[in-house]
Formats: C-alpha cells, sequence, structure tokens
C-alpha cells in the first residue's frame, strides 16, 4: 500500500508554507491511499492530478501509480476517456483539470489581500471560462530556496513566471505560487479616461474591467480635458474615499487609433518603451564581420512582402537542381537575417526581447520585439546592401519530396526588394520596369520551384481551412477609412511554403545534432472537441469518423464535402473552432495542422523570440562562430517556451481588441442603421452576429429576439422558439439594425431585424422530446440587454 499525501487546511486554519520554513505552518496531510502497482479508479486519478499538476503528465502518473505493461495501456485509455467526457484536457505536455491553471503560467499581480500578501491573477484568462481565478503569490526568503541562489522579488504590479500549486487554504484564492522569475516590472500606473469635475480637478474613468476610478486634484490634471486618454500614477491611497492619482501623459481623444492601441497595450501590459540600456547597445551595434560566413553577395536573393513593409528578414532564389541523379528537381535556397550576431544571450537587447516575446502589430503602429536600429536597419535585408544571414539550401525531388538540406552562415546582398502584387503581376504576364529584367533569370524559377514544392503539399495534405483576413485601411486622423479582404496571391502561398520548409530542415538537423530548442507544435483536436463537432456535422448529413488518430485530411473530407452548400462557412467555423492552439515547447509532438512530425520557428528572428532561440541554437551546433545558444538557455528552454505562448496570446488578444475598438468607434455614429451579417455564434443567452463589410462582431441579446420562448441546441448550433418553431443557426445570413456601440469596450450590441426561418426536422424534434436539460433558454420580458463585451 502506497500513500500519497495530500495537503489540507491545518487545524490553526494557518495558510501553510507563508513563512517559507517547515515548523508550525507546515501543512497537515491527509493521505490518498493506493495499492501500487495497480490501476486506480477515475476519482482517485482526478484527485491526484487536482493536487498535484506538477505530476500530471501520462510518464509522471504512471511512475506515481507504480503502473507498468498493460496497465499504463489502461491508464492511456482511462485519460483518453476522461478528456473524451471533459473532465481533463491537455495543457501542453501535461493534463489539467478544466478550468485549472497549468502548472507554469504567467500571472499580473493586481492587489493585496487582508493580510497585505500579494495576490495574481492569469495575463490571459480565456472570456468564456470566467473571472480568472486569484492566487496567492508566496514569497521566498532573500537566500531562495534551500538557502542558496538568490530568490525573485515581486512587487504590486510585476508580472511573474510562476509555480502554481493547489492552495491548503480552502477559505482563500484556490492556488498559491511561487515565483519562478518576474517577468516585468510596472510603476503601477493606470490608464483611463479623465472627466473634469466641477471646480478643477477631475475623475479617472477606469478602461480595465477591474479598474477603479480615481480622483485627481486640479493640481495633479497634468493638462488633460474631459474626454482624453490618459495615463495616470497613484500619488495617495487612503483608508476612505477614491484613491487619488496623478495624470503622467495625455494620450489623446480616444476615437483615434494611437489612443486605441495604446488601450490595449496597457491592458495587456505590452513593453512599448525600449529602456536606456537597450537603445544604447542596439545605437552601439556594428555591421557584421566575415568571420566563420561564407560570400554569398553574388547569389541573386530576392525580398518578396507586403508593399508597405519596414523590415525584411527573409529572402529566397531557386533554380534547376544540375544533379542527373535528380531529373527535374530544383534548389530553393532562403536566407533569413542573422539577428542571433547582433542580440547575445543575456544582454540587455536579449532581455527586453524575451519579455516582449514577439512583436505586436495594430492597424497604424508596431510594436516591435527589437529597436528600429536592430529590425530595420542592421539586421533588414536591404537591396544591395551586404547583410548576415543564416541560409538553408533544400533539394526537391521533381515530385516535390524534399531529398537532402544544408546550412550555412553567410554574408547575402539582395537582389531586388519586390512586393507580392509586383512579383505576382510579373508572372501574370503584366510585368514593370523593375520586374521585368528579374523576370526569366528569378521570378520564373521561383515559380517553377513552388510548382514543384506543392506536389508535395498536396501529397501532406495539411489542413486547408481558408478564412479570409480583413485588413483595416485608416484615414489620416488615424480613424477607420473602410475595411478591406487583400487577395491570397500564388505569391503569397509561394513565400508561405518556402518558410515551412525551411522551419522543417531547422528542426530536422537540430534534432540530428541532439541539440534542445524550441518546437513550434500544435496537438489535435481534443476527443471532447471531437465530439462537439461530430454532433453537429450530424445533423448536416456528414459524418466523422471516432477515434482518436484524426488526421488533418479527415478535416480536409469535411470541407470538401461542405464546399458549394449554403453550410459552407458554417462548417470551416465549426472546424477551426475545434482545433488545438499552436504553441511553443522543447518536447515534440509534431504540428497537427500543417501535418508534419518536425517543425521549429526558424524564419522570423526579427519578430519571434523563438526564431532568435532556433538560429542560437543552430549556430552553435553547427559550429557556425559566436552567438550560439547557452547551457543557461538551454536548461531554461521549458520556461522560455511557456513565456512567449503566452506572450504570443497576448499580442493576438491586443491586436483584436484593437480592431474590435477601432470598429465599435467608426460605427459609432451609425447607431439605427440597418447592416447585413451573418450569424457567427450560438450561445444560451443570444447571437453573435459578423458584419463581413466590416470586419467587426456585435451581439444580438436573447431578450431582443421577439415574443417566443428560444430553445438553444448545441449540436444544431441553434436558437429556436418553442411555440413557432422558427429560428436561426450558425451560418445563417441575417439583417441587423445596430441598436448601441461602445468603442472603449469594443463593443456592438444590435437587434435582430430578420425573421426567424423554418428549423430543420431534428430541431423540432428535439423540442417535442423535451430535452430541455441540453439549455433551454426562455426569453424574460422586461430583462436589460447586456452590455459591453459578451
Amino acid at each position: 500500500m502506497s500513500r500519497i499525501p495530500r495537503e489540507r487546511t491545518n487545524p490553526a486554519g494557518k495558510r501553510p508554507g507563508k513563512t517559507g520554513r517547515a515548523g508550525k505552518d507546515a501543512p497537515v496531510v491527509e493521505p490518498l491511499n493506493i495499492v501500487h502497482g495497480a490501476l486506480p479508479s477515475r476519482e482517485v486519478i482526478l484527485r491526484f492530478i487536482a493536487d498535484h499538476p506538477q505530476k500530471a503528465s501520462k510518464r509522471e502518473l504512471a511512475r506515481a501509480f507504480g503502473l507498468k505493461g498493460d496497465n499504463r495501456v489502461e491508464l492511456k485509455h482511462m485519460l483518453q476517456e476522461l478528456e473524451q467526457e471533459g473532465m481533463l484536457q491537455k495543457n501542453r505536455k501535461s493534463l489539467i483539470r478544466p478550468g485549472a491553471l497549468p502548472p507554469v503560467t504567467v500571472l499580473d499581480i493586481t492587489t493585496r489581500d487582508k493580510d497585505g500578501d500579494l495576490i495574481g491573477r492569469p495575463a490571459e484568462w480565456p472570456e468564456d471560462q470566467g473571472v480568472a481565478p486569484a492566487v496567492a503569490i508566496r514569497q521566498q526568503s532573500p537566500a531562495g530556496r534551500q538557502g542558496k541562489g538568490k530568490a525573485p522579488v515581486a512587487g504590486l504590479g510585476d508580472r511573474i513566471l510562476a509555480k502554481i500549486f493547489p492552495a491548503v487554504d480552502r477559505g482563500g484564492p484556490a492556488y498559491t505560487a511561487r515565483i519562478i522569475k518576474v517577468i516585468d516590472r510596472r510603476r503601477g500606473a493606470s490608464m483611463g479616461v479623465f472627466r473634469t469635475a466641477p471646480g478643477g480637478g477631475g475623475r479617472l474613468l477606469p478602461i480595465e474591467r477591474r479598474g477603479e476610478e480615481m480622483m485627481i486634484d486640479p493640481d495633479f490634471t497634468g493638462g488633460a480635458t474631459d474626454g482624453d486618454l490618459v495615463e495616470v500614477e497613484i500619488a495617495r491611497l487612503g483608508r476612505f474615499g477614491l484613491p487619488r492619482a496623478k495624470v503622467l501623459s495625455v494620450v489623446g481623444s480616444v476615437g483615434s487609433e494611437k489612443a486605441i492601441s495604446m488601450i490595449a497595450i496597457h491592458a495587456h501590459g505590452i513593453p512599448h518603451v525600449f529602456p536606456p540600456a537597450v537603445i544604447a547597445e542596439a545605437d552601439a551595434a556594428r555591421p557584421a564581420s566575415m568571420s566563420h560566413r561564407e560570400d554569398w553577395r553574388d547569389v541573386p536573393l530576392i525580398t518578396i512582402d507586403p508593399a508597405d513593409a519596414k523590415d525584411h528578414d527573409d529572402a529566397v532564389y531557386a533554380e534547376l537542381d544540375p544533379s542527373p541523379d535528380n531529373p527535374g528537381g530544383v534548389i530553393v535556397t532562403v536566407a533569413i537575417a542573422d539577428v542571433s550576431w547582433y542580440v547575445r544571450p543575456n544582454s540587455p537587447l536579449d532581455r527586453e526581447a524575451l519579455k516582449r516575446g514577439n512583436s505586436v502589430y495594430f492597424p497604424d503602429r508596431v510594436v516591435p520585439m527589437l529597436p528600429e536600429r536592430i529590425s530595420n536597419d542592421l539586421c533588414s535585408l536591404k537591396e544591395g546592401v551586404d547583410r548576415p544571414a543564416l541560409a538553408v539550401r533544400m533539394s526537391f525531388s521533381g515530385e516535390g519530396r524534399k531529398i537532402g538540406h544544408t546550412f550555412h552562415r553567410i554574408m547575402m546582398k539582395s537582389a531586388a526588394k519586390r512586393s507580392y502584387q509586383q512579383a505576382q503581376a510579373a508572372v501574370d504576364g503584366k510585368p514593370d520596369d523593375q520586374t521585368g529584367p528579374m523576370l526569366e533569370p528569378i521570378l520564373k524559377p521561383l515559380w517553377h520551384a513552388y510548382e514543384v514544392m506543392k506536389r508535395g503539399r498536396d501529397r501532406r495534405q495539411p489542413l486547408e481551412l481558408d478564412m479570409p483576413e480583413r485588413k483595416i485601411l485608416l484615414k489620416p486622423d488615424g480613424t477607420v477609412d473602410r475595411v478591406v479582404v487583400p487577395p491570397r496571391l500564388d505569391a503569397h502561398k509561394l513565400i508561405e511554403e518556402m518558410m515551412i520548409q525551411a522551419n522543417v530542415c531547422a528542426a530536422e538537423t537540430l534534432e540530428k545534432k541532439r541539440q534542445p530548442l524550441i518546437y513550434r507544435i500544435h496537438d489535435g483536436p481534443t476527443l471532447a472537441k471531437q465530439e462537439i463537432l461530430r454532433e453537429f456535422l450530424a445533423t448536416l448529413g456528414i459524418s466523422l469518423a471516432k477515434g482518436g488518430n484524426m488526421r488533418a485530411n479527415n478535416f480536409n473530407g469535411i470541407l470538401a464535402k461542405a464546399d458549394g452548400t449554403p453550410h459552407q462557412t458554417m462548417v470551416s467555423e465549426m472546424v477551426l473552432r475545434s482545433q488545438s492552439q499552436a504553441i511553443y515547447g522543447p518536447e515534440n509532438i509534431g504540428h497537427f495542422g500543417l501535418n508534419l512530425m518536425k517543425y521549429a520557428h526558424f524564419t522570423s528572428p526579427i519578430r519571434r523570440y523563438a526564431d532568435l532561440i532556433v538560429h542560437r541554437a543552430l549556430v552553435g551546433s553547427l559550429g557556425f562562430g559566436e552567438g550560439g545558444i547557452t547551457p543557461e538557455e538551454e536548461a531554461a528552454l521549458d520556461d522560455i517556451a511557456a513565456e512567449i505562448s503566452t506572450f504570443e496570446r497576448r499580442a493576438m488578444a491586443a491586436e483584436r481588441e484593437t480592431v474590435d475598438r477601432l470598429i465599435a468607434h467608426h460605427l459609432s455614429g451609425r447607431v439605427g442603421e440597418e447592416f447585413a451579417g451573418r450569424i457567427s455564434g450560438v450561445t444560451k443567452s443570444g447571437l453573435f452576429v459578423s458584419l463581413p463589410d466590416y470586419g467587426a462582431d456585435g451581439f444580438v441579446p436573447i431578450s431582443t429576439l421577439g415574443s417566443d420562448y428560444f430553445i438553444y441546441d448545441e449540436a444544431h448550433q441553434a436558437l429556436s422558439g418553442e411555440r413557432t418553431g422558427l429560428g436561426y443557426r450558425l451560418g445563417d445570413s441575417v439583417t441587423v439594425k445596430l441598436a448601441e456601440a461602445i468603442p472603449l469596450a469594443g463593443a456592438l450590441r444590435f437587434e435582430m431585424i430578420s425573421e426567424g426561418r423554418e428549423m430543420p426536422a431534428a430541431v423540432r424534434s428535439f423540442h417535442k422530446a423535451g430535452r430541455r436539460d441540453r439549455g433551454q433558454v426562455r426569453k424574460k420580458p422586461g430583462t436589460r440587454p447586456p452590455r459591453g463585451r459578451h
């Protein structure tokens, strides 16, 4: 009999670990009795995972319970069943309970409890999971654990990477955390809208959901006028009344893109000002030397980028393979800016780049990972200028199979800088003065190489989800002009496929060298998400095979069946929702969406820290000279991967929220007008409607749909009237009226104009069966429509 301890509150009700030493504050443990070597029950597994999140991988579970042989196989099946039933979900390489925090999490320290101890919340938390859980921060003694080293100390407003533990004191926060490292120290500044007050001074209206109002004395307004977006710091905290604040800076009108993107930057804690030491290091940098480099300045590599691109980190060249052993084959060369030469491990530039994780792109602003001196100058592959690079030469057979590759550290000189549109027009028979001379020697060989590579891609069958990407065009004053959907050209696909193959080569080379690295990993859909999709597709007469060995081409088959039908958009969105999110990790599980076994980001080191790590790993493992990965970095890859995955989600959320706020401001003067839309989401509380012409989403509360009683049918993704049988389904085209626009929240509220359509027989039978347990929702007369973001 083995006894695995489970912590619980001690008799005195004290929070264990608060003093950082054993003794009277040590927790009393309640043993979890198991038979060593015997398969535990489902309940024991769930309890063990809840109490030991740091040991929640399949391997650790088998080790903890002493399972071998057939019992390990049975454990795997049991975990799959729990995952399918929604009792567990995957988080990178471990398992967690739904809604639980992963073992390593990025936290923002937001407040203190009544005892003065710090409380944090996850930096990123899905909106559909409610309020983010509170976490009690355990400060260690200055000497660190076991009296060794120096323990990181955090304060209010800091962002930290923390190890998460279940709380012992069930009366407080659900979790406690030990600080691994302080990612960002914030000065405690807040942002909000300044409103003047009678008699001088004013109030700060917060822009964050958890923010609070503050008073601003007349001497501390900083010249702000009513309605300005301002940044403030707390000047005084009292026991009673509102906090007092001082205006630090006036950002400007809340209607401009500059102000709106600053809201997102501040709300998500995105570093946007480079410290003086970082700028000084960037300014002091000098062009790279030829040490350990091959001279490739005669190779006619070219950059193909968006017309408004300011930095160019990749260049390409292609030619026929002259080897008689590879008839019909091609050689494709991809050269990537050698950022590792300039950004050395643990330098000020490196520490700031890791703190940012990636560049963040707003409609009229970029928050770069690296200062412009590096990103737009020394590491930008400018036309006709010597630039250091890492290059990979890839050989493909005539059937598109990659048969070999080699890496090189080079000095190159870009032969030309062209836009996607320019290059595509030239190949399509409309060259201009710039592209005409390079059509035969450079562009046509590139397009021929892409056709060869495409044969391999078609055979590989990655997930082919073609969701249009909208771009906001701004007026000179920073407000929205219009929203467009740029065409997706073969030029885009050519560069994309060449970059994918270069990324594959990086992962393969480093694995062969047994070099630790950070992979770009993408797990397959969970069994629970597969089941939701399967139920939905069944309502359309489309089958989805059961089993845990789904491949990307299974989903391509579904998309092909829906192609050209009225359900095409609806099916595409449901397939997209079923997919997991790609993340970074030091352990490889492959990339489901691309249908690749080995994949690592290598091609954008100017804007992604993961790529910089891969560059350093290549430099070090291939003996390319200075700037290689260090043992300290190798030891920290797990933490680095967790951080940059979080920062990527942070950037995506900030970019999305900025677009939402811009569109809400753009439409705020059109309240009462009608718009053509499409139902993009169905929930128990109402309908989400997207406006294709604006790239905007708004909400129709169920309380405004009409006089009928509406029932939510998850399997059919429908809200339908119990009495009339009329309703709305995901993907339906509708007409809505804009009832309210809230620019600061990025929220739109609509009223439905379109009559509901007759629901399919399956939905009507759902009503007759009385299966209200699956989500009946009734319209409540007099209910106030929800406000803000939904």
